[in-house]
């Protein structure tokens, strides 16, 4: 699934491409993507807006449109959009096809078909966008505030970084990332983190999360941003998907385990579990 650096790209690139841009047809392959309304509806909603806004709240894209409605889509898994002409190939997975006054359109496909996107008035309307947590890269975000929203919480470390309610836009990648380079082991509870120790994954999770935009997101399967391209910071991961390989800080070999039903990376040295 996409994480906050995969869609902050898409997001990117979709600025580039679409931003100011009327929509003069929408058509629909097919009708499990639109989440909230009727083919007809999503359509004639949809022709003759302009995109007016791009951007980000954790993994939701939201498109501001001048009739003061929004759209908004959740990738999820394999979901992806991509901006070209309108005579270039169509991939068979490409459902939902948004067509512009000249002869360029903008393609929302999904290969497992569990992308959504909803057409609303109201952001509320638009599934869980508005009961999102705080944006780790915001200003907002201090390291303050992360230990007043850590500090009634027992559970399991990973498990709630991957909350989106607490934290909004990682996923697993980033959140096994950010434990490594913090030294935290994924199984550590929240409650017998030290101060220092939540100052470290603090730091952490903005570093991954910044290096991961730099690189223009993770490709490790499907993605890629707006206008085709895939992201390299796959080429940089420290632990993730490194099962059985040594770790670049102290040689040992990484492992993986399941924690809450999520297969997650770490090295038991540099990351050792609490007795």
């Amino acid at each position: 699934m996409p994480e906050l650096p995969e869609v902050q790209t898409v997001v990117d690139t979709l600025t580039e491409s679409v931003l100011k841009k009327e929509i003069t047809d929408v058509e629909v392959k097919n009708e499990k993507l639109i989440a909230n309304l009727e083919v007809e509806e999503f359509i004639d909603t949809l022709t003759g807006s302009r995109i007016e806004d791009i951007r980000r709240r954790g993994k939701y894209i939201i498109m501001e449109l001048d009739t003061d409605y929004y759209l908004v889509t959740h990738l999820r898994m394999t979901g992806r959009f991509v901006y070209c002409q309108k005579k270039e190939e169509v991939d068979k997975y490409d459902y939902i096809f948004f067509k512009f006054k000249g002869n360029d359109e903008l393609r929302l496909g999904s290969k497992r078909k569990f992308t959504r996107t909803y057409l609303v008035a109201d952001l509320k309307e638009a599934g869980s966008l508005t009961k999102l947590g705080p944006e780790p890269l915001s200003d907002e975000f201090t390291l303050d505030k992360f230990k007043e929203i850590l500090s009634t919480r027992r559970g399991r470390i990973k498990p709630l970084l991957l909350n989106q309610k607490f934290l909004a836009g990682l996923g697993n990648i980033y959140v096994d990332e950010a434990l490594f380079i913090s030294q935290i082991h994924p199984l550590r509870t929240a409650d017998t983190l030290t101060d220092q120790e939540i100052k470290k994954l603090y730091q952490a999770i903005q570093q991954v999360l910044a290096e991961g935009i730099e690189h223009r997101g993770t490709t490790k399967w499907d993605y890629v941003d707006a206008s085709g391209e895939a992201g390299s910071y796959q080429n940089y991961l420290r632990v993730y998907d490194r099962k059985g390989e040594e770790c670049n800080r102290c040689a040992a070999i990484l492992k993986k385990i399941k924690v809450g039903g999520r297969g997650t990376y770490f090295c038991p040295q540099c990351q050792e579990q609490e007795e």
